[in-house]
């Protein structure tokens, strides 16, 4: 019996008849574990889209992106990535707090290709991965660790092909300081930010929210 399709699957499947192409597909691209195809791609990803569902029962999709190798493969059901410093909110990270279930979405735009992961995820302060310093988790406040439950390549067709034009600056790198993000710098934020980014807007200027949305608008920002 298919764990990936449920009664409201079967029932368009079954409008459409597509039934037994969907049962051949999954025998096909399904697998319970990584292989070594699916590594090799993973490992060369510098982002993928990451799905959580919050208290409320709404899915948040989210680009998490990093240095090429930022997503490891541990172990042939296992992944890792770093979180890195963001706005605030922690929507990712307490999602999974609160409901451990994820999904990643890994494209490459310019092949095209694709890969999709579904699993079990826990964050910490205090992984290994942390503590030793490994290459991609330069930076990074949490860890996340994923258990895999199902992992499948999807059909390409309908990506559209675009080319990487550089790096983003605010990666962090092991040699070098990274650039404070522009938003650390609205005035209305100063007093809501931690003590330890409240030098950003005194050392580099404020700015209001219209001035960071043009930088957004852009691509300054």
């Amino acid at each position: 019996m298919s764990m990936l399709y449920g009664a409201e699957h079967r029932a368009l499947q079954d409008q459409f008849d597509m039934r037994p192409l969907a049962d051949r597909v999954e025998q096909f691209i399904v697998h319970p574990v990584i292989q070594p195809e699916h590594r090799a791609f993973i490992e060369s990803r510098d982002f993928f889209f990451l799905t959580t569902i919050d208290h409320r029962g709404y899915p948040t999709v989210s680009h998490k992106g990093g240095n090429p190798g930022f997503v490891r493969v541990l172990d042939d059901a296992t992944l890792a990535f770093p979180s890195l410093d963001g706005n605030g909110m922690f929507l990712s990270m307490g999602n999974i707090q609160g409901n451990p279930k994820v999904g990643m979405l890994f494209i490459d735009f310019e092949t095209p290709h694709r890969v999709r992961v579904h699993g079990e995820a826990t964050v910490s302060r205090d992984d290994a991965l942390l503590r030793d310093g490994h290459p991609g988790f330069t930076g990074a406040e949490l860890v996340v660790r994923v258990k895999l439950s199902e992992i499948f390549i999807n059909c390409p067709r309908y990506i559209h092909r675009y080319q990487r034009i550089e790096s983003a600056r605010h990666v962090p790198q092991a040699d070098c300081p990274t650039p404070p993000p522009q938003w650390k710098r609205i005035d209305g934020l100063q007093d809501a930010l931690p003590e330890r980014d409240r030098h950003i807007g005194k050392e580099m200027g404020l700015i209001t929210p219209d001035e960071y949305a043009a930088l957004v608008q852009q691509g300054r920002a």
